[in-house]
Formats: C-alpha cells, sequence, structure tokens
C-alpha cells in the first residue's frame, strides 16, 4: 500500500473499518504523519458526538444527492501533508477514495443511528423506573397513611382481594391474593362505583396473581368498587358481570 493511499484512510480507520494489516500500516505512518494522526482523531471525536446527538429522520432524497456529489467531489488531502505524485492509476485512485468517503459517511451514520437507539432505550428503561418508583411511593403512602381504611372481600377459587382508602389523600389501593389469571386476551379492570355509575380505575397486571394497584382516580365520589374481566387494553364501561365488588370503608 502506498503513502498516497494511506492518507486516504483517516475516516475508515476512526470508524473502525479496516482490517487488521490496512489499520497495522496505518497506524505505522501516523508515526511519521503528524497531519494523518491529527485528522484520524478529529473524526473520532466527530463520529463521537454524532452516537450522542438527537435523532432526526432524513429527507427521503439525501442518500441520493450525497451519491451524486460523491462522484463529482475529490477528497483533499489532509492539510500540509505532502504526498508524492502518482505515476499512474490516478483515476483508480480517485475512484477508491470517493468509495472510502462513502463508506465512511454510511457508517458515521450507522453508528450515530445504532447509538441513539440505545441511548432511546436506556432512557425508556429510566423513565419506565422512575414511574414504578412513583407508584410504589404512593402505594406506600396510603398504606401508611393515617386515616387508612380497609375492607376485605372474597374472591372467586379462594382467592381475596382488600381495598384500602385514604380519604385525606383522595387515593386508594386494591391488594389481591391468590387471584386466577385472565383468560388469554383478557385483563382484570378494576371500576370505581360512582352512585351506580361505574368509572374505570385502571387495570391489573395479567400475569400477576398477587400483588398492589393504585387505583386511578380519585375517591371522593366513589361509594364502592368492582372488578370485570375485559379485553387486553381496557374497555370505556365494564362488558362483563363483574368477578367481585365491594363497599368502600368509610
Amino acid at each position: 500500500m502506498s503513502t498516497a493511499d494511506l492518507h486516504t484512510l483517516t475516516g475508515a480507520y476512526a470508524l473502525h473499518a479496516l482490517s487488521e494489516d490496512e489499520r497495522g500500516a496505518f497506524e505505522r505512518h501516523t508515526v511519521d504523519c503528524e497531519a494523518c494522526a491529527q485528522e484520524a482523531l478529529e473524526l473520532s471525536e466527530a463520529a463521537a458526538r454524532l452516537g450522542l446527538a438527537v435523532s432526526a429522520n432524513p429527507p427521503s432524497a439525501l442518500k441520493g444527492r450525497v451519491m451524486r456529489r460523491i462522484t463529482t467531489v475529490r477528497q483533499e488531502s489532509p492539510h500540509g501533508a505532502s504526498l508524492p505524485r502518482p505515476s499512474g492509476g490516478g483515476h483508480r485512485r480517485r475512484r477508491l477514495s470517493r468509495w472510502a468517503l462513502a463508506a465512511c459517511l454510511a457508517g458515521m451514520t450507522a453508528f450515530g443511528g445504532t447509538a441513539v437507539w440505545q441511548y432511546d432505550r436506556a432512557e425508556d428503561a429510566q423513565e419506565q423506573a422512575r414511574q414504578s418508583e412513583r407508584r410504589t411511593d404512593a402505594i406506600a403512602a396510603v398504606l401508611a397513611a393515617p386515616d387508612a381504611r380497609t375492607r376485605t372481600a372474597e374472591l372467586p377459587d379462594g382467592a381475596r382481594g382488600t381495598v384500602v382508602v385514604s380519604r385525606s389523600l383522595d387515593e386508594a389501593v386494591f391488594l389481591s391474593s391468590g387471584m386466577a389469571r385472565p383468560p388469554s386476551g383478557k385483563v382484570y379492570q378494576l371500576w370505581f362505583d360512582d352512585g351506580g355509575s361505574m368509572r374505570s380505575a385502571g387495570l391489573m397486571d395479567p400475569h400477576r396473581t398477587t400483588g398492589a394497584v393504585l387505583l386511578e382516580g380519585a375517591v371522593t365520589r366513589a361509594s364502592g368498587m368492582g372488578i370485570t374481566v375485559e379485553p387486553a387494553g381496557g374497555s370505556a364501561e365494564p362488558t362483563s358481570a363483574p368477578v367481585a365488588s365491594t363497599t368502600l370503608p368509610a
């Protein structure tokens, strides 16, 4: 590989796109070529920043424009580097340079997209953890409230359910133990009974038969609560007879 070829590998080196032999040759070259060493460092830093950039969908025509420009724009040599004039095959080298640039652009785009995807996944996981922590804190607050009142009801198949109400917090928690899992494609939905009018109070996790659920909505107007089996995702109003129902503790 000639020195002229080595000068064109800074982008591919920054994106870890070289073979072992090419990488070794380029690293030996940078010992005596400060310009290539500096350019490779700057491209590596740019690739890292792109990986942390905000994700955005590029225009559909962008790829076509980039590919057309690649065929007309010649890659510049590193600033200050003295390149020997090739004795032959200049057209082939220019074409290789364009393909190297195209590979760098594609690699940087893929690198950035992967990093943004991983960042988004981490953000989603952190947000889910924060929401779970907030629900746990709210449940604990209701159970520990000085005015907490409870009422227990027998559920089908020997299961038990207890509703805990704190009027000062205007919130309620439903504690279940030993409930059978709902049929496939179904979910248990909780309801507040506002004097005969049923108001959704949230869904239970279909994969858990024992647990605590913070009921959604204010307790103020409710005189009781009930549980029905509904299609996955829940319903705007009950579509089945209640599995259980009880009045709320005063």
